[in-house]
């Protein structure tokens, strides 16, 4: 499968000419092959200083299929245990780096391509996107998800100048790194909806062809939801493609609001340590848990603005305060994360245009599908979705809603919440 990025630059009903910078992306068995030949005879063969960023995993799983590119680079093996895209794998790799590198492969899933990107545009080098799992959607990303001094964060990086996916390879990847990758895809639900409430809140800028390319990649992913399990390689295709274009969602957009928000938040906030210890959970099992606790919250709350039973009040953000010294202060991050949330979104948005706002807000929730359908779909591709799986317990529920939405300014209906009173009934 060859994506013709010819498709995407473009002008759009959103008044905005949408980019991107990728020349080519190739989806198919024998995708290396065809990265060799431009290596050696293509438009790549100017490049004559590679560096190639992988790790121990993703060394091992490619050294075979890879090895006449090996041979031609230079070669950067980080460990794979505890990895993290921080500044220290950072470090490691300006240390290695000789100073006529003038290209990098990034060989790995999403830790490795964000330390590549990030690499790539400190030092003006561009990079190579090898996939080696389908397990998210940030490999054409243009941004990087670092984690920078303890702090989660949104780091602006460059987008691959192609994308080589061979099918050989992350169609064998292990089946709960592909998981992850639906999983990911999964979150989209939420994010779309916060993209669509904060429009209709703040005016907040929203386009709807790319709303749409998002929604298409969901479909196409949850459409093969038990081929994709089972490891069929056209169904794993599926899911490489629909990942790829959540990312150039991302760059079209110029930022990742088409592919992130509150269910992201709450993985950010569990991968800070902040609630809890260091959990054995990849990034996208963690949105998945985020999605189910952030979904059943939403619908919550549309239930109780269908009967009548949903206010509106002020926004006093001494609510928190005192829970945001506890858990991040002893983190050392109470600082940065109020750095982080100044100034605070909530204050963009009327007590009364809220009011205004609540029946389009839940027709906009009853558009998500139930608990029930999401678990249903999670089960089927053989994702995690039960919080107790990702090593958590329910104790940390109601403190990871309260907390999550500081993890980012942006707003989502989980933020805007804070200016929400529901009010149970006797039935309820």
């Amino acid at each position: 499968m060859r994506v013709d990025t010819d498709d995407f630059p473009r002008s759009c009903s959103c008044g905005k000419a949408h980019y991107t910078g990728i020349k080519e992306i190739l989806i198919e068995a024998g995708a290396i092959e065809k990265l060799e030949e431009e290596l050696l005879n293509g438009d790549l063969k100017e490049y004559i200083s590679p560096l190639v960023i992988c790790d121990t995993n993703t060394h091992n799983a490619t050294e075979e299929i890879m090895e006449d590119i090996y041979d031609r680079c230079q070669v950067l093996v980080l460990d794979a245990e505890g990895l993290q895209a921080d500044e220290q794998a950072v470090t490691i790799v300006e240390n290695i780096m000789e100073d006529d590198i003038d290209l990098i492969l990034a060989v790995g899933s999403g830790t490795i391509h964000d330390i590549s990107r990030f690499v790539a545009h400190r030092y003006k080098v561009p990079f190579i996107s090898v996939p080696t799992a389908a397990s998210v959607d940030g490999f054409v990303s243009t941004v990087a998800a670092m984690n920078w001094n303890g702090v989660k964060t949104t780091v602006p990086a460059d987008a691959p100048m192609c994308v080589y996916a061979d099918t050989n390879i992350f169609a064998n990847a292990p089946g709960r790194l592909t998981a992850s990758g639906v999983a990911d895809m999964l979150g989209k639900y939420i994010c779309l909806a916060d993209w669509k409430i904060s429009n209709v809140l703040t005016g907040e800028y929203f386009c709807s062809e790319i709303a749409e390319m998002e929604g298409r990649a969901l479909k196409t992913v949850k459409s093969s939801l038990r081929a994709i399990a089972a490891g069929e390689e056209d169904a794993c295709e599926k899911l490489m493609y629909a990942l790829i274009l959540s990312g150039i969602a991302v760059e079209m957009t110029g930022n990742s609001r088409p592919a992130s928000c509150a269910e992201h938040h709450v993985a950010h906030l569990w991968e800070m340590e902040v609630l809890n210890e260091h959990l054995d959970a990849l990034h996208g099992e963690m949105v998945t848990i985020g999605a189910i606790l952030v979904l059943r919250e939403y619908k919550r709350i549309a239930n109780a603005i269908s009967r009548g039973r949903c206010y509106v009040k002020d926004f006093d953000h001494k609510e928190d305060e005192e829970l945001l010294k506890e858990y991040f202060g002893r983190k050392g991050l109470f600082e940065k994360i109020r750095e982080e949330n100044t100034p605070e979104p909530l204050m963009d948005i009327h007590p009364t245009d809220l009011e205004n706002s609540l029946d389009e807000i839940r027709d906009i929730i009853d558009k998500l599908p139930d608990e029930d359908e999401f678990v249903h779909m999670l089960e089927k591709a053989g994702c995690k979705n039960r919080i107790y799986e990702i090593g958590l317990d329910n104790s940390v529920v109601e403190l990871t809603l309260r907390l999550a939405p500081y993890t980012r300014r942006r707003l989502s209906l989980l933020r805007v919440s804070k200016m929400l009173e529901l009010v149970e009934g006797e039935n309820d």
